[in-house]
């Protein structure tokens, strides 16, 4: 029916489908160029949960407190002024979740194709991941009730799928790889580094889709009442399946196997099961990834719909189809991955995209702090739990990551800075011929 709402359920498993996919199938390989240490890795990826599960408390309590789908948009909006949440949703539409979606894609390829023998062609890995793009579209974009369906049966499956390869590895291999878990001498340098700083910003982007719940708030039933419950349960579950994993590869397969590698569950099972055994578990992965891209093309075109639904200019956004699906904004951001997969290359999109990301949720978090102080009464049916030591700690490693990425790739920062500012232009354009929001 077309009034029907999103359950706790189907919100919960965008939240973990968007978070579990390319990031940490990819970039262990990334973080053992500098990094040798198992205790040090797992530190890596749970002070990356930390980081969400902060930021997700956060943002529950700006969700809960104003509750409307479109994210960093709605929020940026009423705390700081309508340009501020434009540019937000400008940035989510064409790199937040855009970009991501087509790093799923490209990485559900990548795996696909590693049960053929030899080197797979460009092109054909290409063809699948948009294959597997438009294919999805389709299904979002025609019924609420197909569209949530698939996505609890993927997540699901995603979960099972990745504990049952944790649990099998750990049972079939009878002597681990010769790297330490516990702290040893050493790790506390290492854990203040530089190498730590820029490895964190590839678990950081890992993590990214932990705040996927508040582009969903207006079509989530009692969303002051669920939202936190789903922000902070994905989070959390998502966390300890992102540590299992890398001790589980780093169990498995030789570092210098990995090292600088994509496809490191790929190599993790190859080294755990033999070839075949690999090869199976490679096309396993990459149907994971299926419920990534499930995801995002269900989440972030939620963003395009509210701007059309307040900038008059761009009213094409917010149509909807006869079962209140936003289909345009759907095919918009299906077609912008698309470009993304024929014209960018993977590192390309993972680092400018994790920067602008990251940027994106600082201010918001920010945004908590400068709405107690100038709307103290409006009335929030969740609070941060032990504010303000959540927002503090998500903001101080959230800023020194930025700051790395700023002094270590310039280039990729600065094109993300550059789809900012061209955000403001285009706010500027169209402000003229918009609607203002009366929530604003």
């Amino acid at each position: 029916m077309p009034g029907d709402k999103f359950r706790f359920p189907t919100v919960t498993a965008v939240v973990i489908a968007n978070m579990v996919g390319t990031g940490v199938f990819t970039s262990l390989g990334f973080q053992l160029l500098e990094i040798q240490s198992g205790f040090v890795i797992l530190m890596l990826w749970a002070v990356g949960g930390l980081i969400a599960v902060c930021g997700a408390m956060t943002y529950a309590e700006l969700g809960a407190a104003m509750p409307r789908s479109g994210g960093e948009y709605n929020f940026l909006a009423r705390i700081y002024h309508p340009a501020a949440g434009f540019v937000s949703g400008w940035t989510s539409a064409t790199i937040g979740f855009a970009g991501p979606t087509a790093l799923a894609a490209i990485t559900f390829a990548a795996y696909a194709t590693s049960i053929a023998q030899g080197e797979s062609p460009a092109w054909l890995e290409k063809l699948l991941a948009v294959g597997l793009v438009i294919i999805l579209t389709a299904v979002h974009g025609g019924s609420r009730r197909s569209s949530g369906g698939i996505q609890v049966i993927f997540t699901i499956l995603k979960v099972a799928v990745i504990l049952l390869f944790c649990l099998a590895v750990v049972l079939i291999i009878d002597t681990p790889q010769p790297i330490r878990f516990l702290p040893s001498a050493g790790d506390g340098t290492l854990l203040m580094s530089s190498a730590f700083a820029v490895s964190l910003i590839y678990v950081s982007y890992a993590y990214t889709g932990w705040n996927a719940a508040t582009y969903l708030s207006s079509e989530l039933e009692n969303p002051q009442r669920t939202l936190p419950g789903i922000l902070l349960t994905g989070t959390l579950v998502v966390t300890v399946l992102y540590v299992a994993l890398n001790f589980v590869f780093m169990y498995a397969a030789p570092v210098d196997a990995m090292k600088g590698e994509v496809e490191v569950g790929y190599i993790a099972a190859r080294s755990a099961f033999g070839d075949l055994g690999g090869q199976f578990t490679g096309l396993v992965l990459a149907m994971l990834l299926v419920s990534t891209v499930s995801a995002m093309t269900l989440a972030g075109p939620r963003v395009l719909q509210v701007i059309g639904e307040d900038f008059y200019a761009l009213r094409v956004l917010a149509r909807k189809n006869a079962d209140g699906i936003p289909s345009n904004a759907i095919y918009v951001q299906s077609i912008l991955a698309v470009i993304f997969i024929l014209t960018s290359t993977f590192e390309s999109i993972l680092v400018f995209a994790g920067f602008t990301l990251a940027l994106n949720s600082f201010a918001t978090v920010m945004g908590v702090f400068v709405l107690r102080r100038q709307q103290p009464d409006l009335e929030r049916p969740y609070r941060t739990f032990l504010f303000p030591l959540p927002p503090i700690i998500y903001l101080a490693l959230t800023g020194w990551t930025l700051w790395f990425v700023l002094m270590n790739r310039p280039v990729e920062a600065l094109f993300g800075l550059g789809v900012i500012a061209s955000g403001l232009v285009v706010y500027y354009l169209s402000h003229s011929k918009s609607r203002s929001s009366q929530e604003k």
